[in-house]
């Protein structure tokens, strides 16, 4: 079996820390770099459900998109969530490590793996790298359709191939207006509308749009928005690194055993309406 330190630098080959924001806090956690390691689960978030899994799996290390302390803290103590997450890990010998924005502009990255479940053709990074000579890393991704289709029935396509969320799929723009290309975005996107409408795109799909950033979009032009849940665009690519860290395994004859959480940790749970307004 391989030693943690083994298995993280595959991962940070894969999503090297120095390719992360200034402000994220990605890497490793908590762990003991000469454990060894023979089984790993995959999550979105860092919280209490999924260090409980881990423990049943009886998995030695959990990697997730999300940080568990993006801010930092003075305390991990076990009457705090997170210090409960941190003590369940420490206390099981279950490791923790982060890709998180570093993931986001990898290639392939968290657009990619949303990209594939919605089976689209991607043409190149919305937001590219300055730093990658192939111009194949950065931010969100460009996409075409196989054939075009409504607004309607892309945000349809959305909503089927994406796990299912209480806030489902929210859609702003003509129905029946025709889709072509996309550029997605995994995670909060609408920082991003600057580079759709330059991308000339017929449809932005990504999650968290607000009021205001949304409004003058649609005011601006005719770009269609699907809006999906955060979490729900963010799994996908646990399912892609997932299937990465397995081929390193089998590269390296490791024999690692590499679980994906099916856990939904999206924090909204019901969702209620009385339809659309008139």
């Amino acid at each position: 079996m391989p030693r943690l330190s083994e298995v993280i630098a595959a991962l940070d080959a894969l999503w090297p820390p120095e390719r992360a924001e200034g402000w994220d806090a990605v890497g490793t956690v908590c762990g003991d770099p000469e454990a060894e390691i023979d089984r790993v689960l995959f999550a979105v978030d860092p919280v209490a459900e999924i260090a409980d899994e881990a423990r049943e799996l009886g998995a030695q290390l959990i990697v997730t998109h999300h940080p568990l302390y993006l801010r930092g803290t003075t305390t991990v103590a076990a009457d705090t969530f997170k210090g409960r997450v941190v003590h369940t890990l420490i206390k099981h010998d279950i490791a923790l490590h982060v890709a998180h924005t570093n993931a986001d502009t990898a290639d392939p990255g968290v657009s990619d793996a949303l990209a594939a479940a919605l089976d689209l053709r991607v043409t190149g990074p919305l937001v590219p790298d300055a730093t990658d000579p192939h111009g194949r890393r950065g931010l969100g991704r460009v996409c075409e359709l196989d054939h075009p289709e409504t607004l309607a029935a892309f945000a349809a396509r959305a909503a089927a191939r994406l796990p299912a969320t209480a806030q489902g799929i929210r859609l702003a723009g003509d129905p029946e207006a025709l889709v072509r290309t996309v550029a997605v975005s995994g995670g909060s996107g609408d920082s991003l509308f600057d580079a759709v409408r330059a991308a000339g795109v017929d449809a932005f799909l990504t999650a968290d749009l607000r009021h205001h950033p949304a409004s003058e979009a649609v005011q601006h032009s005719p770009l269609g928005l699907v809006d999906a849940a955060h979490w729900a665009t963010e799994w996908p690519w646990c399912e892609q690194a997932a299937a990465q860290l397995d081929a390193l395994s089998d590269r390296h004859g490791w024999g690692l055993r590499v679980h994906v959480s099916k856990q939904v940790t999206d924090p909204w749970t019901t969702h209620h309406s009385s339809g659309a307004p008139n």
